[in-house]
């Protein structure tokens, strides 16, 4: 490189810290940061209904105030005690938890289902808080910004095509960027102060993270990414949890701190446990959406991932998807011309046709993207006053070998009648008392779980199989 290429670099260096650099409002210190207060306000405002449409949000009221009302406490004893915190419940079976720039919290109801007091929830909410406090999440899309590294999913499909192909847009896209260990371990630290400071015992914050290495939920379920996929897991990380409990309970000069073990299970009681038929399952090879009563086939080896939006199926080599989701618009031709407008598709063949009685709009259609010429097969399907859309696409190479596939699954789209398909219901959790002492081994026994069960109660109460419990306590099962 010759002197005056690198004296440009170094003066654009130069300037981008100039005017990028914010102070951090836990360390005090000037960090390099290219989202203002208004940006990450603006993010979360814009990110928050996509994360809400992408998985869903819980549908208990007693339980949305209860986590929402501990939210407001944590909040307004962290470092940006300005900020309207809100501390929402997606409807996922995944065990996570995550923050969006500007104060939005998401706890999985899978998260839920295995903690199991108070000051565990206080733990997880203070920490993700922590996240925003540090501006963790604005860190790294700054540091994204300037190393230009591109967000991933769009691999495949332009900007244009992405509202049809499932690709969410940046904002959901930065969620599951992972936080760097440096940057955990300081978000275990701010959990540590927030929940003490709130008054709970902030030692229960480090048995969720026993319980979640027992449970190891790293791999994505459900098209999202388990807590230590996100969370990478500082070594020392209970240790160092327990010492700052120690140093906060020193500052704060108090010897009472609150658990709320059974209130706590109280609001978890009846919650959905695991993955809830009711929107939607595989078996034998079809799909059924039981609410909204249709069916269709999935192709053999392929893979599901269904989201409240949008059913994603996926051939083995990734060479081949199929997409299934609602339109906006109200007829089938209305659709497919928004479609065409918005993906700027160069339309091969169109035309009207019947899907099992259904009125419906097939098109074959090629798409310009960031990786060359994709080739989809679209068909836009009315049942009832519902547009539904299914997309099957490839590179246009590869689109005659996957034709066939597609518009088999396509055309197969009915009704769904059939009463027992219909009539599935989703595990929940419910609470039980013991009736004398005894270990958790005893307990699971005589209220007749089956053995093959035990160790996944066991994980789920944060307990071990042989711990003592007292008479009249309260532990968690699973009901079908």
């Amino acid at each position: 490189m010759n002197r005056q290429i690198v004296s440009k670099i170094v003066a654009v260096a130069l300037m981008v810290w100039a005017v990028s650099c914010a102070l951090n409002p836990v360390t005090g210190r000037n960090e390099l940061m290219l989202m203002s207060a208004a940006d990450e306000l603006a993010m979360g405002r814009q990110m928050n209904p996509q994360v809400l449409q992408t998985y869903g949000k819980y549908e208990n009221a007693d339980l949305a105030r209860y986590v929402a009302a501990l939210g407001k406490k944590l909040g307004a004893l962290s470092h940006q005690p300005n900020l309207a915190y809100s501390i929402q419940v997606l409807d996922s079976p995944v065990v996570n938890a995550f923050a969006v720039p500007g104060g939005y919290v998401y706890l999985t109801r899978g998260m839920l289902a295995y903690l199991n007091d108070e000051a565990e929830l206080a733990g997880v909410v203070a920490h993700e808080i922590g996240h925003i406090a540090a501006r963790h999440s604005a860190q790294q899309y700054s540091q994204a910004q300037v190393a230009q590294l591109g967000l991933g999913l769009g691999a495949m499909v332009s900007k244009t095509f992405r509202k049809y192909a499932g690709i969410a847009q940046v904002g959901v896209e930065m969620l599951f960027l992972s936080f760097s260990r440096a940057d955990e371990r300081e978000a275990d630290a701010l959990g540590v102060e927030y929940s003490a400071k709130a008054g709970y015992d902030s030692n229960h914050m480090a048995n969720i993270f026993v319980s979640l290495e027992r449970l190891n939920p790293g791999a994505a379920q459900g098209g999202l990414p388990g807590w230590f996929s996100t969370h990478p897991n500082p070594p020392d990380r209970i240790a160092a949890i327990q010492r700052d409990t120690l140093a906060w309970r020193a500052k704060i000069q108090q010897t009472k701190f609150a658990v709320n073990h059974d209130p706590y299970l109280n609001q978890v009681n009846g919650i959905t446990f695991g993955e809830d038929p009711r929107q939607g399952y595989v078996e034998d090879n079809i799909f059924y959406h039981p609410q909204l009563r249709f069916q269709f086939p999935v192709p053999a080896g392929w893979k599901v991932n269904n989201t409240s939006s949008q059913v994603q199926m996926v051939n083995q080599d990734q060479s081949a998807i199929i997409l299934f989701s609602m339109a906006s618009e109200k007829s089938p031709s209305d659709a497919a011309r928004a479609f065409i407008n918005e993906s700027k598709a160069v339309v091969v063949k169109s035309e009207k046709t019947q899907v099992n009685g259904s009125p419906a709009q097939r098109i074959i259609a090629d798409v310009t993207t960031e990786q060359g010429l994709v080739r989809a097969l679209t068909y836009f399907i009315q049942k009832e006053k519902t547009v539904y859309v299914f997309l099957g696409y490839s590179a246009q190479a590869r689109f005659d070998g996957n034709f066939p596939v597609f518009d088999r699954t396509m055309v197969q789209f009915k009704n769904l009648t059939d009463s027992r398909k219909i009539n599935v219901k989703a595990d929940r959790l419910i609470l039980k008392r013991t009736p004398t002492q005894g270990s958790l081994r005893q307990a699971l026994r005589n209220f007749g779980e089956p053995e093959d069960q035990w160790e996944a109660l066991a994980i789920i109460n944060g307990m071990k199989l042989d711990d003592a419990l007292p008479g009249n306590t309260i532990i968690k099962v699973v009901v079908k």
